[in-house]
């Protein structure tokens, strides 16, 4: 892509759509009674994904985004997993019986500052008030340098089939300048000890972005990281908010990359895994040609969330823990992300539901219109729109904003059918943001599109 085009839309800020609407779109108005009330309403068919939330870290990374505290005691670990048990019974007692799950997924923080033992138990109880699945996929996050010995063994014996490593960059100016020292041996310690355990499903998370970074330093990283075999990566995008991450403050930004300069990062990134034969997913995936979310973008299928591209077909994510987000056919609650409140909560026997988002019909189709273009790079507005019962006349408005990135080359309109062209994958969100109405109350609140 063109210099001009990169600085054309390099202060464009638009959502990640992990969701539709978009978190900042949450308001006070959905409490604990409107969520019990969605829980009770699901069929007892209904398949569930859960999500814990862990915000815990034995230190801070600086480009972290996360809801996340830094911990050097196990007593306030030991004391969140009580709460966290509690709120898997209050949540399953609201529910109308024991219900499938086929999804679920650690996340922080660091799941695994969670003691062996107790990981193993805290599962037990989840098995003991839902039904995990048969082949239920059970996702863990890891920090490779907290990765304690036993923990392998005990995340196999627990269900845990994959892993996700965040590895972020291999080069020690990086590492020393976004706090996280990370030696490639440590990496590759941790990952060969998870699949000796049985966790074969090795997921790595590389950044582009970051201070210091070169493609040809993002070249290497990619490169070295080819040793360990993974079966996916994720290639994110620093995004620097200092407004609301303080930490990020520390940061140098005078060494942070401009738009066309990470832009090349990117691509030195994905030269590598194209070469290795790993196939790019969505905006910023990479899966072998085996993965099951290679096979699901083949089949139409894919689909995204909070965890990002994943195989989750299921239209229940309930989120447990401090900050956590649930996705419900009626709509988007989020915990409370304040340690305190939260807890009181729980122990008074409610949900600890801060805020959310109740859907409207035109929410459910704009949320199903931006997701295939995020997971498909094109959507057919005609297929989309009878799916919901309306006509694609109603996307006029939308096509007329999308019109001028059309004319830069973001994506091509052919009649109802819009695609968006390989040279320009990175900005698929720019075209999705054309069919977001909230997006101008809340644009600050977003990175940058580049």
């Amino acid at each position: 892509m063109n210099a001009d085009l990169i600085a054309k839309y390099d202060g464009l800020r638009v959502p990640r759509y992990t969701s539709f609407p978009t978190a900042p779109h949450f308001g006070p108005q959905i409490q604990a009674d409107a969520y019990l009330g969605w829980l009770a309403g699901l069929p007892a068919s209904q398949g569930l994904s859960l999500y814990f939330h862990v915000p815990f870290c034995r230190s801070m990374c600086w480009y972290c985004g996360c809801h996340t505290k830094i911990v050097a005691r196990y007593d306030p670990i030991a004391q969140y997993l009580d709460l966290l048990r509690q709120e898997v019974d209050l949540i399953a007692d609201a529910l109308p019986g024991r219900m499938t799950v086929d999804h679920v997924h650690f996340g922080g923080g660091t799941p695994t500052m969670i003691g062996a033992e107790d990981f193993e138990r805290l599962m037990a109880h989840v098995n003991s008030r839902f039904h995990l699945r048969s082949g239920c996929e059970v996702a863990v996050e890891i920090d490779p340098r907290t990765l304690t010995a036993e923990m392998p063994e005990a995340l196999a014996r627990a269900g845990v089939n994959r892993a996700s490593l965040g590895v972020q960059d291999l080069d020690p100016t990086v590492q020393t300048a976004i706090n996280r020292v990370q030696p490639f041996k440590v990496t590759d310690e941790a990952v060969r000890s998870l699949r000796r355990a049985g966790i074969d499903g090795i997921n790595l998370d590389l950044m582009y972005g970051l201070p210091h970074q070169t493609p040809e330093s993002c070249e290497e990283s990619a490169e070295r990281v080819m040793e360990l075999t993974p079966e996916r990566l994720a290639v994110f995008g620093y995004a620097h908010v200092p407004w609301m991450k303080k930490h990020q403050r520390l940061i140098d930004e005078s060494v942070l990359a401009d738009a066309r300069a990470r832009w090349k990062q990117f691509d030195a990134i994905a030269a590598v895994l194209n070469d290795n034969d790993y196939h790019q997913i969505g905006l910023d995936h990479f899966a072998l040609e085996t993965d099951p979310i290679t096979i699901a973008q083949r089949d139409g299928t894919l689909r995204r969330n909070f965890q990002g591209y994943t195989t989750d077909d299921a239209d229940v994510l309930i989120g447990f823990g401090a900050s956590s987000i649930g996705a419900l056919p009626d709509g988007y609650v989020q915990n409370d992300p304040v340690m305190e409140s939260y807890a009181e909560a729980v122990l008074a026997g409610r949900p600890p539901i801060v805020k959310g988002k109740s859907l409207s019909a035109d929410d459910r189709l704009r949320r199903d219109l931006i997701e295939r273009l995020m997971c498909d790079l094109a959507v057919d507005l005609d297929v989309v729109a009878a799916r919901h019962g309306v006509s694609s006349d109603l996307f006029a408005p939308d096509l007329a904003k999308l019109a001028p990135l059309a004319a830069d080359g973001l994506a091509r309109i052919e009649g109802n059918r819009i695609t968006i062209p390989e040279e320009v994958r990175p900005l698929v969100r720019a075209v999705a943001a054309a069919f977001d109405p909230y997006l101008d109350t809340a644009a600050m609140r977003h990175s940058k599109a580049i």
